[in-house]
């Protein structure tokens, strides 16, 4: 759903996205009571994101990260590299060092947890319309411990989703046509870059740390 664009644009401009009405119904009743911000535009999903950008150029955008069609990642990477100067704030359920780390790196000027969001939204708004960035202490610390991690090749993370789901080396291996033996070496690196000491240690970090979802 989108709204009529303002013709006053001293207010700050605010897009939300997010596929869950309730959600944006209680951001859109948020930013509207505050007579320094005004509602332009709404999206339910990443692509719909995009396409509403382009037409009402918000100020700031608050997009969740996990939406279905295109995530709020690949939205957000899809904005700035059309509109470089695009200031988004993501929001999320999980407080996942490696999702804050991609959010990070994608551009995003800032980063809250859903439940915070009574307390820290509108500060957020304000602050990263200014220029500024807004990321929680809590998981900035976190983030701090794992940035100096090794990341996992995409084919590590795909091996590693199927070990969760239970498969064997040899399922893996006929699953990605790929010999037993390379799926071993696969396995050790994956222990040695999360410093697991087995394959269900292994998973239990990646879940904890956000790299892989069960």
């Amino acid at each position: 759903m989108t709204m009529t664009p303002l013709k006053n644009d001293r207010p700050i401009r605010v897009m939300t996205v997010d596929d869950h009405p309730m959600l944006r119904e209680g951001l859109a009743g948020a930013i509207g009571a505050q007579p320094d911000m005004r509602l332009v535009a709404e999206a339910q999903d990443g692509a719909e994101a995009l396409e509403s950008f382009r037409r009402y150029l918000p100020d700031v955008t608050l997009m969740d990260v996990r939406m279905r069609t295109m995530d709020g990642i690949a939205a957000l990477k899809a904005i700035r590299d059309e509109f470089p100067a695009a200031r988004v704030v993501m929001l999320s359920s999980f407080g996942a060092p490696a999702q804050l780390l991609e959010a990070a790196q994608a551009g995003a000027a800032g980063y809250l947890l859903k439940e915070t969001l009574r307390k820290d939204l509108l500060d957020a708004i304000r602050a990263v319309h200014a220029g500024g960035r807004r990321f929680p202490s809590a998981l900035a610390v976190q983030l701090a411990e794992h940035v100096a991690d090794q990341h996992l090749t995409g084919r590590e993370t795909t091996v590693l989703k199927l070990v969760a789901e239970g498969r064997s080396n040899k399922r893996i291996g006929s699953q990605l046509d790929i010999a037993e033996g390379t799926v071993k070496a696969h396995m050790k690196s994956i222990l040695g870059k999360l410093v697991a000491s087995d394959r269900t240690h292994a998973v239990t970090i990646a879940v904890r740390r956000g790299i892989i979802d069960l």
